[in-house]
């Protein structure tokens, strides 16, 4: 594994925006994969696997170039000793990006699933409050550690690999209710219903 490390390492120095996309694509798209596994007991042969591409392309194209940006923002021009400017990132991380990351995600996410603009709508009023509560039972401690301790070429990392049980809880929360709905909209077709006796 060290040589995976190395490898790493040599590519985030050498390509550090690629490199942190990537890592948040490949960690987006597992989390989706516990999530279609672990949590919703889908089985191999039921596995989405468009979604999980659909979680893997967000990461690639949206989660880590904003994440690897507001990072790179932050340690610009907040100033202040390191515990000074450790508190002050963490408290616009949570006050903005977090607000900003889950609206995108749940909009960007629905309407690549086939929602209307009135259903993304729908399913933010239902989520966003939820969501955002428990981003703040997690993320303010989390973001603490990866502002005073992680070098900034590595708080994407860092931040993704906890965010792997984050992303699961995301991916359950803009996905399971669609599919349920999905699934009674099958069952309801008149193909699926029995003929009254008569």
């Amino acid at each position: 594994m060290l040589w995976l490390w190395r490898a790493y390492t040599k590519f985030l120095q050498a390509h550090p925006f690629k490199a942190q996309a990537a890592n948040t694509c490949l960690l987006m798209g597992l989390g989706d994969i516990i999530c279609q596994q672990a949590i919703e007991k889908a089985g191999l042969k039921k596995h989405n696997v468009v979604r999980t591409v659909r979680q893997a392309s967000f990461g690639l194209f949206i989660g880590g170039p904003l994440l690897f940006t507001w990072y790179s923002t932050l340690d610009k021009f907040v100033k202040g000793t390191a515990a000074i400017k450790t508190l002050k990132c963490v408290a616009l991380d949570q006050a903005l990006m977090a607000p900003t990351f889950i609206t995108v995600f749940y909009t960007l996410i629905g309407l690549t699933s086939g929602l209307s603009s009135a259903e993304v709508k729908d399913k933010l009023k239902q989520n966003f409050k939820t969501t955002l509560i428990n981003n703040y039972k997690v993320w303010p401690a989390a973001q603490i550690i990866n502002f005073y301790f992680v070098p900034l070429q590595h708080r994407v990392l860092a931040v993704n690999c906890v965010a792997l049980f984050w992303n699961t809880y995301l991916s359950w929360m803009a996905n399971s209710r669609q599919e349920l709905v999905e699934t009674v909209m099958v069952d309801e077709t008149p193909a699926s219903k029995t003929s009254p006796e008569t």
